[in-house]
């Protein structure tokens, strides 16, 4: 499989939305920082936003790259 191959568009099913699934990952991961941080995520907080989501951006890219490794050998 290549990277730039076309996709056909989604088959509607059963299962459920990935966005309800998203959504409550949100609110369990907000809930998680309060802890772990003391507060839940506010602007001018005293951190580099812009540092802090590039580390998660490639934090992101390995385990998807690993995944795809994983899955197809590429």
């Amino acid at each position: 499989m290549s990277f730039n191959e076309k996709q056909p568009k989604s088959i509607p099913n059963k299962n459920p939305y990935i966005w309800d699934l998203v959504n409550v990952d949100i609110k369990e991961r907000d809930n998680f920082g309060a802890v772990k941080h003391g507060t839940r995520l506010q602007a001018f907080n005293g951190r580099d936003v812009l540092r802090d989501a590039y580390q998660e951006a490639l934090d992101l890219v390995v385990y998807l790259r690993q995944a795809l490794f994983e899955r197809d050998g590429l």
